[in-house]
């Protein structure tokens, strides 16, 4: 993870992405992508139309989707996290507009494709606000996102995936299983997506 800079000032999730859709393809790398979200702080107003949360499970909320990256920003409530999982090799960055989040990285010691196996262990811990967002870590991919109960309030993380995605890895290190699973949104665009309930922000 990389602190942000003195020089970070407060823009809108619109503005963030036409900064990240004026990155030429070929300069849309792990650094200069972390530089771009690195000097913002997200303005948590512009967030308010894109944003629903919902009490069973954290949500994915589309914002924005091209070729090269999407944009999604995820809501969690108090007490919720996601899966232990990976990106499928896909670059990602994570900002906190609102709340705080912490992130608990794994290293993967073995892995049977055939028997859908695996062992974990694992690794470094760390926290992202506001003014710190990370990168994932290409030799750690693997990961889990909490929003620690002891907080008492809701996050919002804002995710860069480049490339798009639509399925991962979950991993059960205490049953030493892995096994696929497909990706979907709660909402698009700032539209629940049909058969999603939850509440606005």
């Amino acid at each position: 993870m990389k602190p942000r800079t003195d020089a970070a000032t407060v823009r809108t999730i619109q503005d963030l992405v036409g900064g990240l859709c004026g990155i030429p393809a070929a300069s849309f790398t792990r650094d200069r992508v972390l530089q771009e979200i690195g000097r913002t702080v997200l303005d948590p107003d512009s967030l308010k139309s894109y944003l629903y949360f919902r009490r069973s499970h954290y949500t994915r909320n589309l914002i924005h989707r091209g070729d090269l990256f999407e944009v999604v920003a995820i809501g969690w409530e108090p007490g919720q996290a996601s899966a232990i999982h990976n990106h499928r090799g896909q670059e990602c960055w994570m900002g906190v507009p609102i709340g705080r989040l912490e992130v608990r990285n794994y290293r993967l010691f073995e892995k049977d494709e055939t028997a859908r196996t695996c062992r974990l262990q694992p690794s470094v811990r760390y926290i992202m606000d506001p003014r710190h967002p990370a990168a994932v870590d290409p030799a750690e991919p693997i990961h889990s996102v909490h929003n620690l109960i002891e907080d008492g309030c809701r996050a919002v993380s804002v995710h860069v995936y480049s490339l798009p995605f639509d399925s991962c890895e979950i991993y059960q290190p205490e049953q030493g299983r892995y096994y696929d699973v497909s990706l979907g949104y709660t909402s698009r665009f700032g539209v629940l997506c049909p058969g999603e309930q939850a509440e606005a922000v």
